[in-house]
């Protein structure tokens, strides 16, 4: 059998993920995790603590691997970046520490992880782009601000899809994920959903379906996930406070 050329092996090899995009990878499957103890804890049968450990402890291992990618980009040293490695070492810790409880303790210990992951995420791609502009990656010009806050959304886990009376929903947190932008982003690709894996609505009730991001999906967050707003100096509608008569006098003399 004849060898393909070299040359054509290495256009078929995909560039690795960026450390970014484990993390967003990492947050599905800590959401993948919790979703499957869900779904467990919810059963009639008794759970062991081994029917979970082994996802556990291969999330511990993932997230010990994403700190090594981060470690390996030589980012400059700030207390963001260390905070985000320290944060992620928790991770580590809690997920271990799960491996050994049963269900009901163990999705306590990895509720916030999705989250953490992303918020991890978002700071990691603003620490990078402030000391590496140049390599940065080129922002999705496809999607819209409102399909932008939705990737972060399916990201952290907070979006689950469902149908009622034949007719479709999707329940998420602030801001709303609307029927209308996950079906655009479905059809770029972008989205998709893992039927009957997110635990019932209502007690009683039919697992709903979990909406998850794609391998483009990824990317295409990677490029144009963002620091959250700054916080606002004084809370709105407050006023500054007057300056005193003496300095009143002075201001007005200069």
């Amino acid at each position: 059998m004849t060898e393909p050329p070299a040359e054509a092996l290495l256009f078929d090899v995909p560039p690795p993920p960026t450390p970014v995009e484990r993390l967003l990878h990492l947050a599905d499957q800590y959401t993948q995790h919790n979703d499957a103890l869900d779904l467990l804890l919810r059963t009639t049968a008794p759970s062991e603590p081994d029917t979970h450990a082994d996802s556990a402890l291969r999330l511990a291992a993932d997230t010990q691997s994403a700190i090594k990618a981060i470690q390996g980009e030589r980012l400059y040293e700030s207390v963001e970046l260390a905070e985000t490695v320290m944060r992620l070492q928790q991770l580590a810790f809690l997920a271990t520490a799960s491996g050994g409880l049963r269900a009901g303790t163990a999705r306590g210990l990895t509720a916030l992880a999705p989250e953490a992951a992303v918020n991890c995420a978002v700071t990691l791609a603003a620490e990078t782009r402030r000391r590496r502009w140049a390599s940065a990656p080129v922002a999705d010009q496809r999607l819209t601000a409102v399909q932008c806050d939705a990737l972060a959304e399916i990201a952290r886990g907070h979006v689950v899809a469902g149908s009622s009376l034949d007719r479709e929903f999707t329940r998420s947190r602030e801001p709303k994920v609307l029927t209308s932008t996950l079906r655009a982003l479905e059809a770029k690709g972008l989205v998709e959903r893992t039927v009957n894996s997110a635990h019932a609505a209502y007690i009683g009730g039919p697992p709903q379906d979990r909406v998850r991001l794609t391998a483009p999906g990824i990317t295409s967050l990677a490029s144009v996930i963002e620091l959250p707003p700054a916080r606002p100096s004084a809370a709105p509608g407050t006023k500054p406070r007057p300056l005193p008569a003496t300095a009143q006098a002075t201001a007005r003399s200069r």
